[in-house]
C-alpha cells in the first residue's frame, strides 16, 4: 500500500469492546468496503480474517490484537482490532498506548458490559478521543437509546447520537444522519455495499429534529462564533457542524454516537466516514513527550518526518516463519529499511532487517517506516514490549508500559527431557510476547510455575506450547495467587555483623512497618540524612527491604501493602559496605513480617452475571455458597442482571456450574477487583495444606 499519504490524511485507531460485542465482525466489514478483503469473514464460522489463531477460530474469540490497513476517503487508517476477554487486557492497554482515537463498539442488546468500562477507563488514561457504535441493532431486545442513556450515566461523558435507527430488531434497515438529516437506507442484495439517501421518515421527523437540536447545542459550545450563529437562529451549514464536533471529540468534551447491525452489513460506511471527519491523525494529539537520557530533561518531539527518529515497541509476536516480530508505533522521523537504531531503554543497538506492514498475519515489506506509521519490524534482538527506538545521536526516552500482576497459576512440567530444552524456549518467547505471563521456579519443589490474569488465559498459554511450539507437557490444575501483608504497624531493630575473611561487615538499622490500605502497594521512607547514613547505603538497605518483600512471614507469599520507614541506623567507617545493609534489612524484614501478624490476602473477582429471572434465586444462593456477595442487581432486556464479588478460589469451575443451574440460558463475566483478607478458618486450611499435613 502506498505510503504517500500526507499525516493530516492518516488515522491510527483501535476498535474495543466488551467480548461479544461485534468488534471482529465491525473489522471484516470494514475491510471488505473499504476493498482490502473481497470476501467477508465470519466470527462464528471461524473464517474473519482478523482472528487468525487457531485458538481464536477454535473459540470464536480475539486473543491477540491483530494490526491491519485499509485506505478510506483519501485516508489511511491503520486499526488495531483489540481483545474483549478480560483475561487479555493487556492486550487492550499496549494498544490504546499508541493510539489516537478509538472506535467503542457497543452491543445494542447488553449495552455498556463491564469489559466496556474497562477498556473505557483504559482510553481515558491514554487521553483517547472516542467514537461509539451501537451494534445489534437487528436484535430482539435491543435499545439504541438506553445504551446512549448507559454511556452517559456509567462514563459520565456527553454521548451525542448524530444517527438515529430506522426501524427495530428485525425491521431495522438504516439510519437517519442528524447532521445532513437524510435518511440512510442500506440493499440487502448488495450485502450492504450500497445504499440510498432518502428524506426522513415522517413517524421519525420530530424525534430526529429533538435530537438534531441536542446536537448542535453540544457543538456550539465548543465554537463562540457557532454558538452566536447558533442563538440567532442561523442555519448551519454541514462543514461547519463537524468541524465544530471534531473539535470536541478531540478536546475529549464530546463522544459522537452512531448506530448499525455490522453483521446485517449496516452501518459501517458512516462509521468510516467518522473516523476520518472526527478522530485525530497525528498531528492532532499532542507531541510525545520523553526524557532525554543524557542530562534527563524532559523533551517533545512533532509528528513530522523532519525530526529526529524515535517509536515504541508495543507488542512483540513470536512468528514461525520469520522469527520475533516488533511491533512500533513511529511516532517522528523517519527510518530505513536496514538502519542501526539505538534501543534507548536497554542502551543496546538494533538493526531493522525487514519492515512490514501487517494485515493480520499478512505481511507486505517495505522499504521505510515514518511518523504516524504503525509496522512491525523484524531484526530485534533485545527490544521488549514498552522499549524506546530512537536515532543515535538524539535518544528520548519514553514512558513505557505499566502491567498488572497475574492473579492465577499453575505448575508446569514436561514429559521428557527432550521436552525441557523446547519448554525453556516456549516460556521465554511466550515471556516476551505477553508481559501478563510470567514464569518461575518453586524453590521448594522444584516445579516450573506459570501465572497469567485468568483460566482462560493459562489455558491458551498451554494450548499454544503444545501447538505453536510442539511442547509436551504435564499441566497442573489453576491455583490462586495468594499475597500476605501485616496486620499492625511494628518496630524492629537489627544488627549484622560478620566476619569475612579479613574485614569485618557491620550494619544496624532500625525499621518501622505499617500495613496500608488494601490496593496501595509499597512505599518506603528514610527519616535519615546522608550525614547519619551515607546515600549509597541507605540505598543498599532500600534494595534488601524490596528483595524481602518476595517472601512473607505467614506462608512465603510475597507481600504488598506496606510502607517500611527507616527510622535509624549505624554504620562503621571500615566495616561496613553495601552488602551489610541489604544483609541486615533481610534480617529485619523477615523479623517483621513474622512479628507484625501477619494476614493472607487472596484475590477477589468482580462478577457480572446475567440470567433469567426464573433462576435468579438459585444463582444467588450459589454465589453465597462461594463466600460472594451480591452487590446490586438491574434489568437488561429481559433478563436480570446481578453485580456481585467473589474470591477466585471459589470461582474455579463456575462456567460448567453456572450452564448447569441455568439450563445454559445465564451468561457471566469476571475480572479481578481487589485482595482482601482471607478468613481465619480459610487461611488455616490453605497452611495445612502448605505444610502437607
Amino acid at each position: 500500500m502506498s505510503k504517500s499519504a500526507p499525516l493530516a490524511n492518516i488515522r491510527n485507531i483501535g476498535i474495543m469492546a466488551h467480548i461479544d460485542a461485534g468488534k471482529t465482525t465491525a473489522t471484516e466489514r470494514i475491510l471488505y468496503y473499504t476493498g482490502v478483503s473481497h470476501k467477508m469473514g465470519e466470527v462464528h464460522d471461524g473464517t474473519a480474517q482478523m482472528d487468525y489463531m487457531i485458538q481464536e477460530q477454535e473459540r470464536g474469540i480475539t486473543i491477540t490484537t491483530a494490526a491491519t490497513t485499509c485506505k478510506w476517503r483519501g485516508h489511511r487508517i491503520n486499526i488495531l482490532d483489540t481483545p474483549g476477554h478480560v483475561d487479555f487486557t493487556i492486550e487492550v492497554e499496549r494498544a490504546l498506548r499508541v493510539l489516537d482515537g478509538a472506535i467503542a463498539i457497543f452491543c445494542g442488546v447488553g449495552g455498556v458490559e463491564p469489559q466496556s468500562e474497562t477498556v473505557w477507563r483504559q482510553a481515558e488514561k491514554f487521553h483517547v478521543p472516542k467514537i461509539a457504535f451501537v451494534n445489534k441493532l437487528d436484535r430482539i431486545g435491543s435499545d439504541f437509546f438506553r445504551v446512549c442513556e448507559e454511556i452517559r450515566e456509567k462514563f459520565g461523558v456527553r454521548a451525542v447520537p448524530i444517527q438515529l435507527p430506522v426501524g427495530s430488531e428485525s425491521d431495522f434497515v438504516g439510519v437517519v444522519d442528524l447532521i445532513s438529516m437524510k435518511a440512510i437506507i442500506w440493499d440487502d442484495s448488495s450485502l450492504g455495499a450500497s445504499f440510498q439517501e432518502t428524506p426522513v421518515p415522517d413517524d421519525l421527523l420530530q424525534i430526529a429534529l429533538k435530537y438534531r437540536t441536542e446536537l448542535l447545542e453540544a457543538v456550539a459550545e465548543e465554537d463562540d462564533d457557532l454558538m452566536a450563529a447558533y442563538l440567532e437562529g442561523e442555519e448551519l451549514d454541514e462543514e461547519v457542524v463537524r468541524k465544530a464536533l471534531r473539535k470536541g471529540v478531540l478536546a475529549l468534551n464530546i463522544v459522537p454516537v452512531l448506530a448499525g447491525a455490522a453483521f446485517k452489513n449496516k452501518g459501517i460506511q458512516p462509521l468510516l466516514d467518522a473516523v476520518v471527519d472526527y478522530l485525530p491523525g497525528p498531528r492532532d494529539i499532542p507531541p510525545v513527550k520523553g526524557a532525554n537520557p543524557r542530562n534527563n530533561r524532559e523533551e517533545t518531539r512533532e509528528a513530522e518526518i523532519t525530526e529526529p527518529f524515535t517509536a515504541l515497541a508495543f507488542k512483540v509476536l513470536h512468528d514461525p516463519f520469520v522469527g520475533q516480530l516488533c511491533f512500533l508505533r513511529v511516532y517522528s522521523g523517519k527510518v530505513n529499511l536496514g538502519e542501526s537504531v539505538l534501543n534507548v531503554t536497554r542502551q543496546k543497538n538494533e538493526r531493522l532487517s525487514k519492515i512490514l506492514q501487517m494485515h493480520a498475519n499478512k505481511r507486505v515489506e517495505l522499504k521505510m517506516a515514518q511518523a504516524g506509521d504503525i509496522v512491525a519490524v523484524v531484526g530485534l534482538r533485545v527490544t521488549s514490549t514498552g522499549d524506546t527506538l530512537c536515532v543515535k545521536n538524539h535518544p528520548l526516552l519514553l514512558e513505557g508500559l505499566t502491567f498488572p500482576d497475574p492473579v492465577i497459576h499453575i505448575a508446569i512440567e514436561p514429559k521428557t527431557q527432550a521436552d525441557q530444552e523446547k519448554l525453556d524456549g516456549a516460556m521465554e518467547n511466550l515471556a516476551r510476547e505477553d508481559p501478563s505471563f510470567h514464569v518461575r521456579q518453586d524453590q521448594e519443589t522444584g516445579q516450573t510455575i506459570i501465572s497469567g490474569m485468568g483460566e482462560l488465559h493459562l489455558e491458551i498459554i498451554a494450548d499454544r506450547m503444545r501447538r505453536d511450539f510442539n511442547v509436551n507437557a504435564n499441566v497442573g490444575k489453576p491455583q490462586v495467587s495468594y499475597k500476605e501483608s501485616i496486620g499492625r504497624a511494628i518496630e524492629i531493630e537489627e544488627e549484622y555483623v560478620r566476619q569475612a575473611g579479613n574485614r569485618g561487615m557491620y550494619a544496624k538499622a532500625r525499621l518501622l512497618l505499617e500495613p496500608l490500605e488494601r490496593g496501595k502497594g509499597f512505599g518506603f521512607e528514610s527519616e535519615l540524612s546522608a550525614g547519619k547514613l551515607p546515600r549509597e547505603f541507605q540505598e543498599a538497605l532500600k534494595n534488601g527491604v524490596v528483595e524481602s518483600l518476595s517472601v512473607g512471614g505467614l506462608a512465603g507469599y510475597p507481600v504488598m501493602d506496606l510502607k517500611v520507614t527507616l527510622k535509624d541506623a549505624a554504620y562503621h567507617e571500615v566495616d561496613s559496605d553495601e552488602a551489610s545493609f541489604r544483609a541486615v534489612a533481610n534480617l529485619a524484614m523477615a523479623k517483621g513480617l513474622r512479628e507484625a501478624d501477619p494476614v493472607l490476602l487472596e484475590p477477589f473477582m468482580s462478577v457480572e452475571i446475567v440470567t433469567p429471572e426464573d433462576f435468579l434465586g438459585d444463582v444467588i444462593a450459589d454465589i453465597n455458597s462461594r463466600r460472594g456477595s451480591v452487590k446490586g442487581m438491574s434489568i437488561r432486556a429481559n433478563a436480570r442482571v446481578v453485580d456481585t464479588e467473589a474470591p477466585l478460589a471459589e470461582m474455579f469451575g463456575y462456567s460448567t456450574d453456572l450452564r448447569s443451574l441455568t439450563q445454559g440460558r445465564a451468561t457471566y463475566t469476571m475480572h479481578f477487583s481487589q485482595y482482601r483478607v482471607t478468613p481465619a478458618q480459610i487461611r488455616e486450611k490453605i497452611l495445612t495444606r502448605l505444610r502437607g499435613y
